[in-house]
């Protein structure tokens, strides 16, 4: 689920397994750092394999550069966290969220201000890519003023 929100926000929500999380030696909760580092199986690679649109693998430390702030909240079978960035920086340590039955992966974030009036995601956007994505059921959710909400 995509949702454009009121305060130009967008929210990206999946229903996978979450982010890996685990326990460390010390019994605190430690998760993959996507947000902040490249991933470095792709990054950088040429011939690293690319996604189905052709695009190359850059992944979330892109999205987290980009964006004013962003919150990655990750619900697993063995409890669920939250983390905020700002700029791509962790700005909070790993907040234990409570559970609501789910498993996945929410990323909030708001995009850069210069990138605003760059760009308006649509439905139509969203078929364009899922046809690159034969497993992919994507629906747009527009919260925003005078927007309709509408699905895919």
């Amino acid at each position: 689920m995509v949702t454009l929100h009121t305060d130009g926000s967008v929210s990206v929500k999946d229903d996978g397994r979450g982010t890996d999380t685990r326990i460390d030696e010390h019994g605190r909760v430690v998760k993959k750092p996507v947000m902040a580092t490249k991933d470095l199986r792709f990054f950088d690679l040429p011939k690293a394999e690319r996604l189905p649109d052709g695009y190359p693998r850059r992944g979330m430390p892109v999205v987290a550069a980009l964006s004013e702030w962003l919150i990655h909240t990750n619900r697993r079978l063995n409890g669920s966290w939250s983390q905020r960035y700002e700029r791509g920086i962790p700005v909070s340590d790993l907040v234990p969220v409570e559970g609501d039955g789910t498993t996945g992966t929410c990323v909030r974030f708001l995009p850069d201000e210069a990138l605003h009036s760059r760009w308006s995601l649509t439905t139509s956007d969203l078929a364009r890519w899922s046809e690159h994505w034969p497993d992919l059921t994507a629906r747009l959710d527009d919260q925003r003023e005078g927007a309709g909400r509408s699905g895919l």
